[in-house]
């Protein structure tokens, strides 16, 4: 935990979950330079008495900051993160306020009816601000004060242009401290074209089951409009099996392992889990377009197997990322091999795929006792390992 300092006062902020070997900060110098334009915007304080709408907060250091000072008017925070969102209800807590000080909403909810100040931390992902802005231009009016905010490797030309596109005349800041504000001007038009998200293509042959199924990838869905290397390794490799059993895609994205898993064994129950709502929005998508309105699956949004039932899954699948929120780190897998073997039955099975160099295998043997090489090609390898 860290402590942000602002002309609104300190505050304590941590990611999640809360790792105190983490190096990263749960704020960066593009939160610092939006608040304190917020408060020294040229020609006076910004008006933040209207609807207040903060998108892609990704630890909720910005509407803990403003929340503070406006506990009538509470922000509104629109996140794709389950765990932004959990580090939004931890911050507001360790900063004494209210857990209803901030109004949570995922990308998947219907936006305000008004947006008064819209407030942008700008996403890796280009597409998913294409969609969000696509999303809530009609709830936007010509006195909207737009204010994007990011750092300078994180601001492109395409960026500004799709501001322009989408809301408004667009400009942008001079750099501070490697951080850029971007400002936006909507018009009284609505958004020109339409919301291109989300966007359906069929598997390529050669991929077992799925071969030829339709996938359904809403915006900034991992490897979305094609399927990634390390998938179709994975997909070539699993198993047939038969039996009633619990199948967990863990991590699931687009949803095409879970759905491989479901056609190879009509008996299998299926949970689908990640941390995005918008790939689980995908994973449902995907799964209902190849299955039907009545085919039994659940979709969770978790941190991982957190709160999953111990000793209740019989397959898990997955293909960690090595990478959350612009931090490259092997902890989420970690976290998601530890998982998944406590929510292993005796004998249930935990089948990974990932790059060669990240050496997976070293971390399944020290939990598992062992694993073994299912397949492999230059790049990847699909890993199996066995709860004792």
């Amino acid at each position: 935990m860290d402590r942000m300092t602002t002309a609104r006062g300190d505050f304590d902020l941590a990611r999640f979950p809360e790792d105190p070997r983490d190096p990263l900060r749960a704020w960066d110098a593009a939160d610092e330079y939006l608040l304190r334009h917020l408060d020294e915007r040229e020609g006076g304080p910004v008006d933040l008495s209207g609807s207040l709408v903060v998108l892609g907060d990704r630890w909720g250091a910005l509407v803990t900051a403003l929340a503070a000072h406006h506990p009538i008017n509470r922000p509104v925070q629109i996140s794709d993160s389950f765990l932004g969102q959990q580090a939004t209800r931890a911050n507001l807590e360790r900063n004494g306020l209210d857990a209803d000080a901030v109004r949570l909403r995922t990308t998947r909810d219907a936006p305000p009816d008004r947006i008064d100040v819209l407030l942008v931390r700008v996403p890796k992902s280009l597409a998913l601000l294409e969609d969000q802005l696509h999303r809530l231009a009609p709830h936007v009016h010509e006195g909207t004060v737009v204010v994007g905010a990011g750092m300078v490797t994180e601001i492109h030309t395409s960026t500004l242009k799709l501001f322009e596109r989408v809301l408004g005349p667009t400009r942008t800041s001079l750099a501070v401290r490697k951080a850029r504000l971007i400002f936006c001007s909507p018009g009284p038009a609505p958004a020109r074209g339409a919301d291109p998200w989300p966007r359906s293509y069929a598997l390529p042959a050669g991929v077992g089951v799925v071969s030829g199924l339709t996938v359904v990838d809403h915006a900034g869905v991992f490897s979305a409009e094609r399927l990634d290397a390390g998938t179709r390794l994975l997909l070539r490799s699993l198993p047939a099996r038969t039996g009633p059993e619990h199948v967990v895609d863990l991590g699931c994205g687009n949803g095409v392992v879970g759905l491989a898993a479901a056609l190879s064994n009509g008996e299998a129950e299926v949970t689908f889990i990640d941390e995005s709502y918008q790939a689980l929005a995908s994973a449902e998508a995907t799964f209902r377009a190849n299955t039907g309105a009545d085919a039994a699956a659940r979709f969770v949004a978790a941190d991982g197997l957190s709160g999953f039932p111990p000793g209740t899954a019989d397959l898990v699948l997955n293909n960690p990322p090595f990478h959350t929120h612009r931090g490259r780190t092997d902890a989420t897998a970690w976290r998601m091999f530890n998982g998944s073997r406590a929510a292993l039955r005796r004998g249930g099975e935990l089948w990974v795929v990932g790059n060669r160099h990240l050496g997976y295998h070293v971390k399944l043997r020290r939990l598992f006792g062992d694993c073994e090489v299912v397949a492999s090609d230059p790049k990847f390898v699909v890993l199996r390992a066995v709860k004792r």
